[in-house]
C-alpha cells in the first residue's frame, strides 16, 4: 500500500484566527448529529418495541449491541479506506446507506428482521467517524483541535437531545413507534448529496512542521498499538462507551418503570440528562482543553481525568434515589454527565497528538473498534442481563411468578456499573497522560525525518 501524497512545507488550512467555523466543519457536525439521532431512535421507543416483540431486557440490549458490533468491525477496513481515498465521498455514501436502512428499520415485522437491519445501519455509520476525525486533523492545527472536535462532537448531545425530545412525540402523533424511523431518513439523504460535492483537505496540511514524502507503512495496526498513549486511550474508550451505551439504552426504560413517567416525559428528561448537558460540557470544556494544550498535551488529558473522576460519584448518587425524586435524579445525573463529556474534548484530540496524519483515520477506526466492540456492545448486554437477573431474584424472594413489577428495581441496580466504568475511565486517561508528551514529540519528530 502506498501512502497518499503528503505535503512539504504547505501552509496549514487553519490560517484564520477569528473563527473556527468552516463549511466543512458545519457539514461534519450535521452528519454527526444525524448519526446520533438515527442510532438513538430504538432507545427512545424501547418500551413499545419490548412489548410488541415480547422481549427481555437482555434482548432489548442486544438491539443496540448488535449495531455496535458491526459498527466496530466495519470501521477498521473503512478507516484504512479513508486514509487512502476521498473522505467526503466515503462519508456521503455512508450517509445514503445508513439513512436508507434507518427507514427500513421502521418496516421490520419481527425482532430478528429489526436486528438485521440495524446491523446494516452500523455498516453505513462506520464509514463516517474515522473519515470525519481524519479530516478535522487536517483542517485544524493542534492548538485549535479541541474546539474543532468540540463543535463536531456537539452533534452527539444535540442528536441525542433532538431524538429524545421529538421521537416520543412523533411516535405518539402517528400512534406507532415505527414512524420516527421513516422521518429520520429524509435529512440524511439531503446531507449525503452535500458531502459528495465537498473537497477533501490536504493530508497533513495542518501540521506545523514540514512533512517529507515517505513510502508505504507496513503493519499499521501493529505500529499504532506500539504507541503507549494510544493503548491507554483505547482502554479508556472501552470503559467510557460501556457506561455511555448503558445510559443511552436504559435511561428511558428506567424512568418509565422506576419513576412511572410516560414515554414522552421520560424521553424529555433523558434528553436533558444526556443531551442538553453535552452542549455546555463540550462548548465550555473545549476552550479550556485548547488552553491547556498550549502548555502540553498532558494538561489537556488531565481535564478528562478530573471530569470522569467527579462524574462517577454524581451518577452513583443519582441512582441512589431508587424511584424517589425524579428531579433530584435528573439533577445529579445531569451534573455527572455534563462532566463525562470531558472525555471527548480531551481524548479525541490526544489521538491526533500522537499519531501521524497518514494513519489518523486508521487510528480512529482502531480506537472505535475497541470502544464499540468491547464497550458499546457490552454495556447494553451486560446491564440488560444483570437487570433481568436482579428482577428475577427479587421476584423469587417475594414468592411472585412474574418479574414485571421488579423490572425497574432490577434495572436501577444493574446501572450501578455506570459509575464504576467512569471511575475506570479516569484511571486509564491518567495512565495515558503519563506518556502523551513523549509520544507527541516522537510523532512530530517522525514527520520531519
Amino acid at each position: 500500500m502506498s501512502l497518499p501524497r503528503t505535503v512539504t512545507g504547505a501552509p496549514a488550512p487553519d490560517t484564520g484566527r477569528t473563527t473556527i467555523l468552516s463549511g466543512a466543519l458545519v457539514a461534519l457536525f450535521l452528519a454527526n448529529l444525524l448519526n446520533f439521532f438515527d442510532r438513538s431512535i430504538p432507545s427512545v421507543v424501547a418500551e413499545p418495541i419490548k412489548h410488541e416483540f415480547a422481549l427481555s431486557d437482555l434482548q432489548l440490549g442486544l438491539i443496540t449491541s448488535a449495531f455496535t458490533v458491526v459498527y466496530a468491525i466495519a470501521g477498521l477496513p473503512l478507516g484504512r479506506l479513508a486514509d487512502r481515498g476521498n473522505r467526503p465521498g466515503i462519508i456521503g455514501v455512508g450517509l445514503l446507506v445508513w439513512s436508507g436502512l434507518t427507514a427500513a428499520t421502521g418496516a421490520a415485522g419481527n425482532y430478528m428482521l429489526f436486528v438485521l437491519v440495524r446491523l446494516g445501519v452500523g455498516v453505513g455509520e462506520a464509514a463516517f467517524t474515522p473519515a470525519a476525525n481524519s479530516m478535522i486533523g487536517d483542517l485544524y492545527q493542534a492548538d485549535r483541535r479541541s474546539r474543532a472536535v468540540g463543535i463536531f462532537m456537539l452533534g452527539l448531545p444535540m442528536g441525542l437531545m433532538l431524538a429524545y425530545f421529538t421521537v416520543g412525540r412523533i411516535a405518539e402523533a402517528f400512534d406507532s413507534w415505527r414512524a420516527p424511523f421513516f422521518v429520520a431518513a429524509v435529512p440524511g439523504v439531503i446531507l449525503a448529496l452535500v458531502m459528495l460535492r465537498m473537497r477533501d483537505p490536504e493530508r497533513g496540511g495542518a501540521e506545523q512542521v514540514s512533512i517529507t514524502e515517505s513510502g508505504a507503512i507496513r503493519r499499521p495496526i501493529r505500529l499504532l498499538l506500539s504507541i503507549p498513549t494510544l493503548r491507554w486511550l483505547i482502554l479508556a474508550g472501552l470503559t467510557f462507551n460501556f457506561a455511555a451505551y448503558a445510559v443511552n439504552s436504559f435511561t428511558v426504560p428506567l424512568l418509565m418503570r422506576q419513576y412511572e413517567l410516560k414515554l414522552t416525559s421520560a424521553a424529555v428528561v433523558t434528553g436533558v440528562i444526556v443531551g442538553l448537558t453535552g452542549l455546555f460540557g463540550l462548548l465550555l470544556g473545549a476552550r479550556y482543553a485548547d488552553r491547556a494544550s498550549a502548555t502540553s498535551p498532558r494538561s489537556r488529558l488531565m481535564i478528562g481525568v478530573v471530569a470522569s473522576a467527579v462524574a462517577a460519584p454524581l451518577t452513583a448518587l443519582a441512582l441512589m434515589q431508587k424511584g424517589g425524586s425524579v428531579f433530584l435524579f435528573a439533577l445529579l445525573f445531569s451534573l455527572g454527565w455534563l462532566l463525562a463529556y470531558g472525555f471527548y474534548i480531551s481524548v479525541y484530540p490526544a489521538i491526533h497528538d500522537v499519531v501521524v496524519p497518514q494513519l489518523r483515520a486508521t487510528a480512529t477506526a482502531l480506537f472505535f473498534a475497541a470502544m464499540y466492540l468491547l464497550g458499546g456492545f457490552a454495556g447494553p448486554v451486560v446491564v440488560g442481563g444483570i437487570s433481568d437477573w436482579f428482577a428475577e431474584r427479587a421476584a423469587h424472594s417475594a414468592g411472585v411468578q412474574g418479574v414485571a413489577q421488579f423490572a425497574g428495581q432490577g434495572l436501577n441496580s444493574a446501572l450501578y456499573l455506570v459509575p464504576l466504568m467512569l471511575a475506570l475511565t479516569a484511571g486509564f486517561i491518567y495512565l495515558a497522560s503519563r506518556r502523551v508528551d513523549v509520544d507527541s514529540i516522537r510523532m512530530r519528530s517522525s514527520l520531519a525525518d
